[in-house]
């Protein structure tokens, strides 16, 4: 693994204001909506989440993740399944995504203290993720179509983006604006604004290695400037084009867990 470093307050000294065409800021937006969540034709990871609060007291969580795209090399309809190891209030619970990108995602949660599978409205999608920072549709991704982007400007290593949303209604932000690193178009920072333009959430990717040949974000923190809490996350055992079959992300497997595909 190599590791990509840099440092975005460096790279906005040396900014510089950049005309752009809406078909190039497209293919931004688009490029680093692949490089965020759709390299490979599917992937796994153990994820180890730690949630702080504003004083500074730690929660853990640690699962496993699988993602599958429909269709290799497009940026279309994906599966996701999430599984719970620890600690032990959360073990053997599951999460499964069916991410589509002409229409509302399908999500399901599995609670083995209830053996309920729960269905997750798409409603919810801008809620906490199991008590964390993060919400369910960070997992998965927010569809780039749901906004309009405008490059506000460029730098030697970022281009920064300023996206609204095209219907306000569903989400709590009002803008958020987004440093995509040029080598790689990996998102490295977000800022989300409420309707005053104050600055409420941060997210930021702290480590990205190359793996199997893909650019991959292995440490982030999402932070709530409102309640002075984050969480972070580190992505180990990374693996991409793993052959994982499409039955995995089906809501059998939320009951019983595919253990070959978790260990």
């Amino acid at each position: 693994m190599n590791r990509l470093t840099w440092t975005i307050t460096v790279a906005l000294a040396i900014s510089a204001v950049v005309p752009a065409a809406a078909a190039e800021v497209d293919e931004v937006v688009s490029r680093a909506n692949h490089a965020a969540y759709y390299q490979g034709k599917d992937g796994r990871a153990k994820v180890d989440m730690t949630i702080t609060d504003k004083q500074g007291r730690e929660r853990t969580r640690q699962f496993i993740i699988l993602r599958k795209d429909a269709d290799e090399g497009q940026d279309t309809d994906q599966k996701f399944y999430v599984f719970f190891r620890r600690p032990a209030d959360v073990n053997r619970t599951a999460f499964l995504v069916w991410k589509r990108t002409g229409a509302d995602d399908d999500r399901w949660m599995y609670l083995p203290a209830l053996d309920l599978v729960k269905r997750i409205a798409s409603s919810d999608e801008r809620t906490s993720f199991v008590g964390s920072h993060f919400f369910y549709e960070d997992v998965s991704g927010r569809n780039p179509d749901e906004d309009r982007h405008v490059l506000e400007e460029g730098t030697s290593d970022f281009y920064v983006l300023k996206s609204t949303p095209k219907d306000q209604s569903p989400v709590e932000f009002a803008s958020y604006r987004t440093w995509i690193h040029r080598g790689t178009f990996i998102p490295i920072k977000t800022e989300y604004y409420d309707g005053d333009g104050n600055l409420y959430r941060t997210y930021e990717a702290l480590g990205v290695d190359t793996i199997d040949g893909f650019p991959t974000v292995t440490r982030a923190r999402m932070s709530d400037i409102r309640t002075g809490g984050h969480t972070t996350i580190e992505y180990t055992d990374v693996k991409y084009d793993a052959g994982l079959p499409d039955d995995l992300f089906t809501e059998r497997y939320l009951r019983n867990a595919p253990r070959k595909y978790l260990r």
